[in-house]
């Protein structure tokens, strides 16, 4: 672990709380209520969804990539008082047999992973026929020329935080299977304009696709 993971993991909390008060925390709770079953998180990062998943979670399975954020996500699951499994894995390479899980939860996630379809086509395999990606993420513009200054600033946001904020994440989601079923766009709170766009929502594994290890 490098040092530059040591202290985005220590800073990250501080770095979101602005954010968190302007309404994601709001956001978060909103979309983790609908949780039900056997629940997965991925990329959970210290642990800001954990105190919010409702009595109705079966299990509750958390996957973290960076051994950093591993260690702060931890200590966090200790403190929130409810049985989780926190387990060190990439998005890209779950470590779960198919059609494992009723619900799977991704917040400020897909942005960062390696391979944004990969990571997808993981989630969609382990998810049950009918169940449910609930998801927060940032994403490229619908805005040609807020879509340009994306690319152009794309270098600064990947060195601040970590990750790409222009992705075409709600196509990827589509082409990797998934009927997307609750969608609504807006801005993701306290962060730089070319950051923004945001959307919330759900979207459903069929029960006619097939599950396959990429």
């Amino acid at each position: 672990m490098g040092l530059r993971s040591r202290l985005y993991a220590l800073t990250y909390d501080r770095l979101m709380a602005s954010g968190e008060k302007a309404g994601l925390a709001t956001i978060r709770a909103t979309l983790l209520a609908q949780a039900t079953g056997d629940v997965l998180e991925v990329g959970a990062g210290t642990g800001l969804n954990l105190i919010r998943y409702p009595g109705e979670v079966s299990t509750l399975t958390v996957t973290e990539p960076d051994g950093s954020m591993l260690r702060r996500l931890q200590s966090v699951a200790v403190r929130a008082g409810r049985p989780a499994t926190v387990l060190r894995a990439p998005a890209e390479d779950l470590p779960f047999e198919d059609a494992s899980f009723d619900t799977v939860v991704s917040t400020l996630v897909l942005c960062g992973v390696d391979d944004q379809p990969r990571a997808v086509r993981e989630i969609r395999r382990v998810l049950k026929p009918g169940g449910r990606l609930l998801f927060v993420e940032h994403l490229r513009s619908d805005d040609a020329a807020m879509a340009r200054r994306q690319d152009r600033l794309n270098w600064l946001n990947r060195l601040v935080v970590g990750c790409d904020c222009n992705r075409p994440t709600l196509q990827t989601l589509q082409q990797g299977g998934f009927v997307v079923d609750d969608l609504v766009r807006g801005e993701l709170p306290k962060s730089p304009s070319f950051a923004r766009p945001m959307i919330v929502g759900s979207a459903t594994r069929p029960a006619d696709v097939l599950t396959r290890r990429p």
